[in-house]
């Protein structure tokens, strides 16, 4: 299994310069061989290969970057390729904007041009650069690629890439019928709803910094574009946003770490969350709990522990279901927070929905 730390950089001014560069000419060259391919096709209904060297002794600028980085982007061209013929549903790769797109490349390791030490890293063309290395990789690992980036708030960062990570395996699975399984059920207030208690921070972080970043915003827009005012300003916004994006991940990294830790297996429900913030207007409340991003965050770090993540059915009638009894109810208003059954059972909706998501997950693993 690979796993990438990611370090912040700090380069000097010349080195800003060139990583200015390299960013610029991959997005070129990206854009020049995406055009070349298109005008191909529709003349001879064939796929062009081409490759970065063909454009050098026309645009003799492209020698001045590291020419690993150019050799990525004809990589990820060709995988947006293979994603479009294989899923058409992902779309036709486009063309890289030079005010949207992120700024990024990637360089990988051949012949020890990449030497990684405990507050520097070499990268090719660039020399030494100084770096916050706030964490050690683990032991074995090999260092496979380097991949730079630029924030909107001019951060840098370094994202080292290693091969050879393994998995804790365990020499016997749990007994599923006894084991310790979470149930989870999205919710619009708070993220999600846990089958059983865990304590966790209050979320919704775009929320609170709303009215800061709004400020900022209305700051910048009275800012005439293109000037330096407006270029600070905008730096202030990027910054707000990047605040609220590390609040986010840093409250999703030690929520699914805890339950990671905690639990031989976390059940959650399929749900669709593209088309949960295109319905009822809840686009910035799906978005702000991270719900999609926690799901992924939890499932690889219950890989790392050898444990399983089971995906519930969206059909399952995990809400409209009695967790006491069985009945499944034909009617049940979203208005309707507490579930009323028959038999009794008096709770809160979502807990409800958790705990049925928790015992469907124990009976597919052992089934």
């Amino acid at each position: 299994m690979n796993i990438a730390y990611r370090f912040r950089i700090y380069p000097t001014e010349e080195q800003k310069i060139l990583l200015g560069k390299t960013f610029g000419c991959c997005r070129f060259l990206y854009n020049q061989m995406l055009n070349d391919k298109i005008q191909e096709y529709e003349k001879t209904k064939k796929m062009l290969k081409n490759t970065p060297a063909m454009y050098k002794k026309e645009y003799p600028f492209l020698k001045e970057v590291d020419s690993l980085a150019l050799a990525n982007v004809q990589l990820h061209l060709e995988k947006a390729y293979k994603n479009f013929f294989r899923d058409p549903k992902i779309g036709f790769p486009r063309y890289k904007s030079k005010h949207h797109s992120k700024n990024s490349y990637t360089t990988n390791v051949v012949n020890g041009n990449i030497l990684v030490e405990s507050k520097k890293i070499r990268l090719p063309k660039l020399k030494w650069i100084a770096m916050k290395k706030h964490r050690e990789p683990a032991e074995g690992l090999r260092l496979k690629s380097v991949t730079v980036s630029m924030e909107p708030s001019g951060k840098y960062f370094a994202s080292l890439l290693y091969e050879g990570y393994s998995c804790e395996n365990q020499a016997a699975g749990p007994d599923y019928s006894t084991a310790k399984i979470l149930g989870i059920d999205y919710a619009m207030q708070g993220m999600a709803v846990f089958s059983e208690k865990v304590e966790t921070e209050e979320a919704g972080f775009f929320r609170k910094n709303e009215k800061r970043l709004a400020r900022e915003q209305r700051k910048l827009s009275r800012c005439v574009r293109g000037s330096h005012n407006y270029e600070l300003q905008k730096k202030k916004v990027a910054r707000c946003h990047e605040k609220i994006r590390n609040q986010r991940r840093d409250h999703l990294h030690k929520l699914s770490r805890k339950i990671a830790d905690g639990y031989d297996a976390a059940a959650v429900e399929d749900i669709n969350m593209k088309a949960m913030g295109q319905c009822l207007h809840f686009g910035k409340s799906v978005q702000d709990n991270g719900y999609g991003m926690f799901r992924e965050m939890l499932d690889y770090k219950l890989a790392w522990k050898g444990k399983k993540m089971v995906k519930v059915d969206r059909f399952f009638p995990s809400s409209k279901k009695c967790c006491k009894c069985g009945r499944v109810k034909k009617e049940l208003k979203l208005s309707e927070r507490v579930y009323h059954c028959a038999c009794g059972n008096k709770m809160d909706r979502d807990r409800n929905a958790a705990i049925n998501i928790r015992e469907e997950a124990r009976r597919m693993l052992t089934a």
